[in-house]
């Protein structure tokens, strides 16, 4: 029996705003068919003495020390700027 039918395909189809042929739903249908069932078949495992993990290698975050560094010079950052005053950006104003 399949856990997904072509309407099932349609709707999710039509709610995302994709367009398929007949065939394509056909095959949408079967290929999520096979997902349920593949996933149905990992809840039928033992996982009793399994610790949750996050990921499947032994891996943790590599974080650098919060450090405060001094920052770039103003007058170096705005070089570049096409137009500023006083130590600020000045943009075209964009409200009337």
């Amino acid at each position: 029996m399949s856990r997904i039918s072509k309407e099932d395909v349609k709707r999710v189809a039509d709610l995302s705003r994709l367009t398929f042929e007949e065939e394509e739903i056909e095959k949408f249908t079967t290929q999520l068919d096979e997902i349920i069932r593949f996933a149905e078949q990992l809840n039928e495992v033992d996982t009793t003495n399994v610790e949750p993990t996050s990921h499947v290698l032994n891996m943790k975050n590599v974080m650098r020390e919060d450090v405060s560094e001094p920052g770039t010079p103003r007058e170096e950052l705005l070089k570049n700027v096409p137009d500023h005053k006083d130590g600020q950006i000045r943009v075209p104003s964009i409200i009337e």
